[in-house]
């Protein structure tokens, strides 16, 4: 009776896309991992992994390198993290039993949070958090071999609430921008990545943007309790965030996150929907029972389970909270987090462009510019589309941007890396001005930048405008970023 209970057998094409889905976003975060970790946070990084763990202890941040660092290791995490999860989305470990699925998600988390816990700054995004308690969660959805669990199918339902309502919430509550429908004026403009669509969904009429407003918070504020109701319910509810996402994708570029939660939300799909969206092209649903799972696996998932509701408790409150936190996490192996985004809007964009030169008086130089893969800089290129790829080094740029001084933390050492010609950070950027060789000085202005009108666009071929702001950080050299400290 128990296992009978536990099948959920309506919903196996969920789960097939919920493992292969998770585990694809795995494959991009590793190879992220494979070209920017060693510059941003390896040995010779700009935020070191030895320095952070010699200060922060295990108990706070779980991971594999508190028992050692190396930028070979971690290539190595990084391998073994592309290779399971490519593993994963072929479907190999899901034809076995299901203790096989279940080892391969683990491992892709176990070492995904050893990569996140000694991130910093880098690595400090709520879909980091996302992808781990998804990665978690899909450990325990069983192999072709079983029905999937019905506990495991609803806890991911309970994940999208709180990625779509925390959203929702923390604009309401967080700028007056959302709540007067104004804030998609500025948003696709100022948005940290900007996509190659972003400014034409920023010069649609006015109007439009307050229908985009206010769809969004009918999305985020009242379709995903309709997620909680199986059926016919939740998978037109489950359409409803994929449009809106794909939405999203199409007006910017933010990582992973809304990839992933086109994949979770069509967690609420059930099978005889698939069949009747499918139908149209002539393609069947198989929706027969593979059998009930085995009494140990049942036993795993029922405690999993019961420790991820005991967990949700904080999460929940958090929902309901004035002082509502976004994108926290309340344990440090990142089981049931907080989510939200863009509680606040930036009404306007300053960019920082860092510039350099080989001529000896910078009194009296010629200055030019790094070109960085997708933050706004020559005025004339179109914004690529990056996503679901993160750009790590870009979007801290654009916290830079916002006037934050703890940034400088990174930007120093950045700025002695960009003296020093080193090789891995300069393949963190698109140009190097000097084709490989040292610059004399490097330095770093603001500006405002917009996007071009059509008629500035029709008359100067540009897509941006930009006005100086001045400097952030006046000509430098390595002996006067060595004073410096």
């Amino acid at each position: 009776m128990l296992v009978e209970w536990f099948d959920a057998e309506a919903y196996t094409v969920a789960r097939t896309v919920l493992q292969r889905g998770i585990a694809a976003i795995f494959v991009i975060a590793f190879v992220a991992v494979l070209h920017q970790f060693r510059p941003l946070l390896g040995e010779r990084g700009l935020l070191p992994v030895p320095a952070f763990v010699a200060r922060v202890p295990f108990r706070s941040a779980p991971s594999l390198f508190h028992w050692r660092y190396s930028d070979a290791l971690v290539t190595a995490v990084a391998v073994v993290g592309v290779v399971v999860g490519v593993l994963l989305v072929v479907g190999l470990p899901q034809q076995g039993p299901p203790w096989v699925p279940m080892l391969a998600f683990l491992t892709l988390w176990a070492l995904y949070l050893s990569v996140v816990n000694v991130g910093q700054v880098f690595y400090g995004f709520g879909w980091e958090s996302l992808l781990l308690e998804a990665g978690f969660l899909a450990a325990f959805l069983g192999s072709a071999r079983t029905d999937p669990p019905i506990t495991v199918i609803v806890l991911f339902w309970w994940l999208v609430v709180r990625v779509e309502l925390g959203a929702g919430l923390i604009k309401w509550r967080g700028d007056r921008a959302w709540r007067d429908l104004t804030a998609l004026d500025y948003h696709h403009e100022t948005q940290p990545m900007p996509g190659p669509l972003s400014r034409l969904f920023h010069l649609l009429p006015r109007p439009l943007h307050r229908v985009e407003v206010a769809a969004n918070h009918v999305t985020q504020l009242v379709v995903p309790f309709l997620l909680l109701i199986p059926g016919p319910v939740a998978s037109a509810a489950a359409g409803v965030v994929v449009v809106t996402q794909l939405w999203l994708v199409l007006s910017g570029n933010f990582a992973w996150l809304n990839w992933l939660t086109i994949v979770l939300a069509l967690s609420a799909v059930t099978d005889d929907a698939w069949a009747w969206l499918l139908r149209p092209l002539g393609l069947t649903v198989d929706g027969a029972a593979a059998g009930p799972a085995p009494v140990w696996f049942v036993v795993v998932v029922l405690a999993v389970s019961a420790l991820l509701v005991w967990l949700s408790r904080r999460p929940l409150i958090n929902l309901v909270s004035r002082r509502q936190l976004m994108n926290a996490s309340f344990d440090p192996l990142r089981l049931v987090n907080a989510y939200g985004a863009f509680g606040s809007v930036t009404r306007r964009r300053t960019e920082v462009v860092v510039e350099g030169t080989l001529d000896a008086d910078p009194d009296d130089a010629r200055w030019v510019e790094y070109g960085f893969r997708g933050k706004p800089g020559d005025v004339r290129r179109l914004p690529r589309q990056y996503a679901p790829y993160h750009l790590r080094l870009d979007w801290m740029m654009w916290f830079l941007g916002l006037g934050s001084a703890a940034q400088l933390r990174w930007f120093v050492p950045f700025l002695r890396r960009l003296l020093e010609a080193d090789r891995a950070t300069l393949r963190l950027l698109a140009h190097d001005p000097f084709d490989g060789a040292p610059p004399r000085w490097v330095r770093a202005r603001t500006y405002r930048y917009r996007f071009a009108t059509p008629a500035e666009r029709r008359r100067d071929g540009v897509r941006w405008v930009r006005a100086d702001l001045g400097l952030l950080v006046d000509a430098q050299d390595l002996r006067s970023l060595a004073q410096a400290g």
